[in-house]
């Protein structure tokens, strides 16, 4: 039944619902539980991973888009009935049900929509102290990627830049149902203690988009558009390639541009 009800839910929505029950219970223990009381699950589909976090000392929310999928958890999680955000967790207001508290995240995610999750998440860094969840294993890798990285880009700069990204397990296509014709990767966040920028954060997300847009040209090159002075090009930062840079030495280039007298 639950299974009928997992294959009918979600295919068009991209998501592969998970099985294997050991594998939910090391998800909702990746998390610390600790400076926050409230959990949101995105995603929960059948509640394989929520029946563990109902288990914790949080209040375990749960934003959930899919009218049958609702049906399944309101009429099997009955003490979970009243936190059920029936949302487009991309579209909808959380404050509308966290006002200014903090708040983990936490989720199987689905694949097409997993980066603008991230990027969601960094708009509320401020409520987000922690976040960890499944990616397809080749997104949770570029998150947590380093500089001198293949995979090394956009979202692991501005990510990292606020949260501490650690990739912590694969997890095979067979523990699926439907299996995905990929592996996933098990990821876990935790904001940095100081998650403020020494530069403006327009100017950073601007500088790392632009300088990935064209990552085999030298940053002299890439960031043509941003009209520097002769006298800030002459820096050999700008002899790198984009992933070359650190996120520290991102944010020293974007400090550099801020004070650049042509900019």
């Amino acid at each position: 039944m639950a299974e009928h009800h997992q294959v009918k839910a979600k295919k068009h929505l991209g998501q592969h619902f998970l099985t294997d029950e050991t594998i939910a219970e090391k998800i909702a223990n990746t998390l610390s539980f600790k400076g926050y009381d409230d959990i949101l699950e995105i995603g929960p589909g059948t509640g394989v991973l929520t029946k563990y976090l109902l288990k914790k000392d949080t209040k375990t929310h749960v934003i959930e888009i899919d009218t049958e999928s609702v049906e399944f958890l309101k009429a099997n999680y009955l003490n979970l009935s009243d936190k059920i955000i029936e949302q487009d967790f991309l579209k909808y207001d959380l404050s509308l049900v966290f006002k200014d508290r903090p708040f983990a995240i936490i989720g199987n995610f689905p694949y097409n929509i997993s980066t603008q999750i991230v990027f969601k998440t960094l708009e509320l860094r401020d409520q987000i102290p922690e976040f960890a969840g499944m990616f397809q294993k080749e997104v949770a890798m570029r998150i947590c990627s380093k500089e001198g990285s293949k995979v090394y880009g956009i979202l692991s700069v501005l990510t990292q830049a606020f949260y501490d990204a650690d990739y912590l397990f694969t997890v095979p296509p067979t523990v699926f149902n439907p299996p995905p014709k990929v592996e996933s990767g098990v990821l876990l966040l935790k904001r940095k203690e100081n998650f403020s920028l020494d530069c403006d954060e327009k100017l950073f997300f601007r500088v790392v988009k632009t300088a990935f847009q064209q990552r085999r040209k030298t940053l002299r090159n890439s960031l043509k558009t941003f009209n520097l002075s002769d006298n800030l090009k002459a820096n050999s930062i700008f002899d790198q390639r984009p992933e070359q840079l650190s996120v520290a030495s991102f944010l020293e280039l974007t400090s550099l541009i801020e004070h650049d007298e042509t900019s």
